[in-house]
């Protein structure tokens, strides 16, 4: 496999009946009766309403459904978790009820989303539109088991590394601790000597800051969300791996809204969200590469050819070990072959064929 480093957002909403879970659990909604003109549905995003995630690809879908649904569905937006949980518990929130729609990273939940290891594979994508498409596609054609429950809607963009301390080449990986975002990311790493540590994006500067850490993967358009560029100034061009992130809704909430708010809601998911959000984030990611690269303070480093060769080389075998594992890895790598063909060469490449029955 022809491998291409870069980094993937993916946005998604959690739209399977979970019959397993008490009823009272999911009771997020008042009923429509009479007299009810408007449905309120809360979502709950990890941070402020500043971040490149929040503007790029959480605020376009809230404005559009706000808009097109005034005075019938409307999104009210909690920040910085006030509705309480993190990272790695939110997906239960949202099954448990406390969340309507929840903003999820699913490297911080590999057990639950066991799949998203096919996208986070390091390597795979040159940019966050490839990433997001990808995604988008395989989830829509149900071809993640673990995301049978979801329906994507958006996508992110590119990592790379950025450290407190001197890093100049790839040899500079050796021993050092990195944050990185999921599991594939750390094999990705780790093959490169470094020494790699899942930790959530939003609890990345204090470790820094702390000396738990020594550097992280984050894209350059995320670099100052949380801190992180404000205390590291080494920042090396290594594209590494995908970090997907997903809008989820559980099923039962959305089978009780009315006709027109599941045709809105379906109407702003899916490519339509993914190529709002690539675009804009590929924008900011360009732009803020070429302000760090003007910053006097910053040494900014690009891969020579033999570090990107020995790179690519680190995370094919990521890539072949993920699916020597099984049949099933094997398959899915392959539609993801597939699908980025049909996004690099749309006129070569069939797409994967979407469910014939409405399960969403």
């Amino acid at each position: 496999m022809k491998v291409h480093a870069s980094m993937a957002f993916s946005l998604t909403f959690f739209l399977r009946l979970l019959g397993s879970l008490a009823l009272a659990a999911f009771m997020l909604l008042p009923p429509n009766a009479a007299g009810a003109k408007t449905i309120t549905l809360k979502l709950s995003f990890f941070s402020s309403d500043r971040t490149v995630a929040y503007q790029t690809a959480v605020k376009p879908f809230v404005d559009a459904i706000n808009r097109d649904g005034e005075g019938s569905l409307h999104i009210d937006v909690y920040f910085s978790g006030s509705l309480g949980g993190d990272q790695k518990t939110l997906p239960q929130l949202v099954l448990d009820g406390t969340a309507d729609i929840g903003f999820i990273v699913p490297g911080q939940n590999p057990g639950r989303f066991r799949d998203t290891a096919a996208i986070e594979i390091p390597g795979l994508f040159r940019n966050a539109r490839e990433a997001s498409l990808v995604y988008t596609r395989l989830i829509a054609a149900d071809a993640l088991p673990g995301y049978s429950d979801f329906f994507v809607i958006d996508g992110t963009a590119p990592e790379t590394i950025n450290s407190r301390k001197p890093l100049t080449s790839l040899g500079g990986l050796r021993g050092l601790k990195i944050r990185v975002n999921n599991l594939m990311e750390a094999a990705g790493l780790a093959n490169l000597s470094a020494l790699p540590v899942v930790v959530p994006f939003n609890e990345t500067s204090p470790a820094i800051s702390g000396k738990l850490i020594d550097a992280a993967t984050v894209p350059a358009a995320q670099l100052f969300d949380v801190g992180i560029g404000r205390l590291t100034t080494y920042h090396y061009l290594l594209p590494t791996s995908t970090a997907p992130l997903a809008l989820v809704m559980s099923r039962k909430m959305f089978d009780r809204l009315s006709p027109n708010a599941k045709a809105l809601i379906r109407k702003y998911s899916g490519e339509w969200a993914a190529d709002q959000y690539s675009a804009a984030y590929d924008d900011l990611n360009r732009e803020a590469l070429t302000k760090i690269k003007a910053d006097a303070r910053r040494t900014v480093v690009e891969p020579t050819d033999a570090d990107l060769k020995a790179a690519d080389d680190a995370f094919k075998s990521v890539a072949d070990d993920w699916a020597a594992e099984s049949a099933e890895n094997r398959k899915l790598m392959s539609m993801v072959e597939v699908q980025l063909a049909f996004v690099r060469h749309p006129e070569q490449a069939p797409r994967a064929e979407a469910p014939k029955d409405d399960k969403r």
